[in-house]
């Protein structure tokens, strides 16, 4: 086990035994630290939905350029013959005057996936289909490694091979980035291209209305900062260039990115009418790996923030916090919340306290619920069925978290602990009728 892994671990395990010692000593102490807390975290993502409804709200004007610089279009793609036609023709469709080459990364496909990308390349000058070389680790980074060193444009923009843009989403992100010097890049919006298949789509959907859209614009009003989507996301060549590439062994390698975009001291500005069509998974065993795999990239990402130096100064701190909020301090959180349930519940342990407990919970789920609303009044997306979805998918959707977390967190430990590079696992698509 690596000496980052250690130091990650002996903070848990002192945090959780303060814990407990705080229970043993005195549990009202431990209800009004844990209470005070998240309230904290409440008003915090209260205040940026405020923030987020403000930038949504504002008019946001697009520039023209005189010219248009080059833009080279990464595509990773591992077996996606069920999706990679769309995907293709989307591209060709896209609006930009200025030079754009497409290419499709094919990551060594045994399915139909380089018969349609070599069709595409035989009809478009601006398409190449590139069979990437096999090595390790596997997956995207090292594939979007292998596309920058093809490549020569100014910009490139990735986009997963599921995606299908709208004509005019490249040129607002070419025109936002040019106008803010500093900046890296900038970051669009995914929307659900498959939303209303089932409840399931609809609460992703959902999730991303808030925390990709509305989340992101908040933290771009008030701080400045942007976080890569990992599709629908403009990076220029010169930054990727000094910042060395792609972290091969990064799962989440947009995240990972982001910090070190933002650490050298780069922006990544929002771009919400930016849009792109992405398909979620269909099935909650699609979905439940999916989102394993987006937890133990971020993990990761937890364990470089508290184990090297320089991820709490400036603006990178925003992310930095954000990262230890959601993935420590919220499950933390949550699983003290389970515990005392269950405790009280089976009559094993009670106390009487003055704090007002339910009212807290009350006041989580109409945070949660309020979330929800606000970003689909933004995005004008309100349907009877959306809002009953909306109303129970705090009980539903929203717990999976836990489940996902723990489970993460074992085969990352395990990974960890024998010395395994930690796999890649593609999404299953699914055909569009």
């Amino acid at each position: 086990m690596n000496k980052r892994l250690l130091i990650l671990l002996s903070l848990a395990i002192v945090f959780l035994i303060g814990l407990v010692l705080a229970a043993i000593l005195n549990v009202r102490i431990l209800l009004f630290f844990t209470t005070a807390l998240f309230l904290t975290l409440l008003g915090y993502y209260s205040l940026l939905t405020l923030a987020g409804l403000y930038n949504r709200l504002k008019r946001q004007e697009i520039p023209e350029l005189e010219s248009y610089p080059g833009v080279d279009i990464l595509i990773p793609a591992h077996n996606e013959g069920v999706v990679i036609k769309d995907t293709i023709e989307a591209m060709t469709a896209l609006n930009y005057p200025g030079d754009l080459q497409i290419y499709v990364l094919n990551d060594n496909s045994s399915d139909e996936t380089g018969d349609i990308a070599g069709d595409f390349a035989t009809t478009f000058k601006n398409v190449h289909h590139i069979q990437v070389p096999p090595g390790e680790p596997r997956g995207k980074s090292r594939v979007l490694n292998h596309g920058l060193s093809i490549s020569s444009n100014k910009y490139y923009c990735v986009y997963d091979a599921d995606n299908q843009p709208d004509s005019e989403a490249l040129i607002k992100l070419v025109a936002t980035a040019e106008k803010n010097k500093q900046s890296a890049g900038a970051v669009g919006y995914v929307r659900t291209i498959n939303e209303q298949k089932n409840w399931l789509t609809r609460m992703i959907s959902i999730e991303f209305q808030v925390f990709q859209l509305l989340m992101q614009s908040g933290r771009w009003q008030l701080f400045k900062t942007g976080s890569l989507t990992g599709t629908n996301m403009l990076v220029k060549r010169s930054v990727i260039e000094e910042l060395g590439g792609y972290d091969p062994y990064a799962i989440a390698e947009d995240a990972e990115l982001t910090l070190r975009i933002t650490k050298a001291g780069y922006y990544l500005p929002i771009v919400p009418d930016s849009i792109t069509w992405e398909q979620e998974p269909e099935t909650l065993g699609v979905y439940l790996k999916q989102r394993t795999r987006w937890l133990q990239g971020n993990l990761y990402i937890v364990e470089k923030t508290l184990t090297e130096p320089g991820y709490f100064k400036g603006k990178l701190l925003v992310h930095s916090i954000h990262q230890l909020l959601v993935y420590v301090i919220f499950w933390l959180f949550l699983i003290i919340s389970y515990v005392w349930f269950a405790l009280g519940i089976l009559d094993i342990f009670y106390i009487e306290y003055t704090y007002p407990l339910l009212f807290i919970w009350y006041l989580a789920y109409i945070v949660y619920t309020t979330q929800l609303f606000a970003a689909q009044a933004t995005q004008r997306t309100f349907t009877p069925l959306n809002v009953f979805i909306s109303v129970i998918m705090y009980f539903t959707y929203a717990q999976l978290f836990s489940y996902l977390f723990v489970r993460s967190l074992i085969l990352y430990v395990k990974a960890k602990k024998n010395r395994q590079v930690i796999g890649w696992d593609k999404t299953q698509r699914f055909k569009s009728k």
